[in-house]
């Protein structure tokens, strides 16, 4: 498992040892040592989830308020641009992005941790994507922030409008948002 840093030192994409031959591959899609190791996020898995979405579905930005989830995401069937917002009133890069493809193909996954939103486009005809999440959902502290906030700056590979849900055409503006201290 190799580590690889992006624009916000938080988000981090994990690189999986792959190990091939004759008969397919096999690799660990996560090691609580390994993970502690090579990150420094001592942190316990509560519920993991799985989404089926069609091309061109955004899905986020979301985030709990109260309870927020730290999540490890990856794809096991496609391929989405993923992205993550640091939503953290006090940090330096408040309200600052990273986004990065996850496939099925290229195995990697992100680690996104509490007190960011969370939002991925699907590229491929369809994906399949999975979440390891550190709290409880709770729908009652649940928020959105528009996917296309011009404060935020998302450069999303879209080449059609995006699938919505009513959920995320109602999100709020980064600016009228509730965040994290």
């Amino acid at each position: 498992m190799k580590i690889v840093a992006t624009d916000l030192p938080e988000v981090l994409v994990i690189e999986p040892k792959v190990f091939r031959d004759a008969r397919g591959t096999f690799w660990e899609s996560f090691n609580e040592r390994r993970f502690f190791e090579l990150t420094g996020v001592k942190t316990s898995f509560v519920q993991d989830n799985h989404s089926m979405s069609v091309k061109g579905a955004i899905h986020g930005l979301h985030y709990q308020i109260r309870q927020p989830q730290g999540k490890l995401v990856r794809v096991v069937e496609g391929k989405v641009f993923d992205v993550a917002v640091d939503l953290r009133k006090t940090s330096t890069t408040f309200g600052q992005w990273t986004g990065t493809v996850l496939s099925a193909e290229n195995k990697l996954q992100m680690w996104i941790p509490a007190g960011f939103a969370h939002g991925f486009l699907v590229l491929s005809d369809s994906a399949e994507f999975l979440y390891k999440v550190t709290d409880y959902y709770a729908p009652e502290h649940e928020r959105a922030i528009r996917w296309d906030d011009p404060v935020i700056g998302i450069d999303w590979p879209v080449e059609a409008p995006p699938l919505l849900s009513a959920k995320d055409q109602a999100a709020r503006w980064l600016n009228d948002a509730e965040v994290f201290a």
